[in-house]
């Protein structure tokens, strides 16, 4: 019996509703967050980390995090990157990319984020745009690493414009 009611209920979906589209019922306009992946590059390691889509990675549990920059002075620097996949008749590839910073300080568990910021990016990069402001050499390699290694294809089919995003000046 419980089990029957669990099938019966429908999924709950992030709803995005605005005065150009007309709400057509339960789930109507939800947003398909399965394209996306978080990576978090730490000191030059880029790693899929998928608790970070809740801000509950590894490196962001257990920390208070504020808005103000000055509250970590002794802080390291961290980058949340979303990366979206497009799937299309040709198949799947890169499609999008945007770069968060925040500041983590794991011994006084405090740290420094603009949560807004985080949200924003994400959308863009649902929106496929590439926003890689202050991404450093280092962390584009790393980032570019991972990407291949996680699957070539998908690299190799990816935009000239995505592909010289992570291009770095050593290159």
């Amino acid at each position: 019996m419980e089990n029957e009611e669990q099938k019966d209920k429908k999924q709950i979906a992030l709803n995005i509703i605005s005065s150009k589209s007309k709400h057509k019922g339960f789930g109507a306009g939800s947003i398909d967050l399965n394209s996306v992946s978080p990576v978090i590059i730490d000191g030059g390691v880029a790693k899929i980390e998928i608790g970070a889509m809740h801000a509950k990675s590894k490196v962001e549990r257990g920390i208070r995090f504020s808005t103000n920059r000055e509250d970590v002075p002794n802080g390291r620097q961290l980058w949340i990157v979303w990366v979206a996949v497009d799937r299309t008749a040709e198949g799947q590839h890169y499609g999008g990319m945007t770069a968060c910073e925040m500041w983590i300080d794991q011994e006084a568990k405090r740290g420094w984020k603009i949560l807004a910021d985080h949200v924003n990016k994400l959308d863009a990069a649902l929106k496929r745009k590439i926003i890689l402001d202050g991404l450093g050499n280092v962390e584009k390699q790393a980032l570019k690493d991972l990407l291949i290694s996680k699957n070539e294809e998908w690299w190799n089919a990816s935009s000239d414009e995505f592909k010289q995003a992570l291009d770095t000046e050593s290159e």
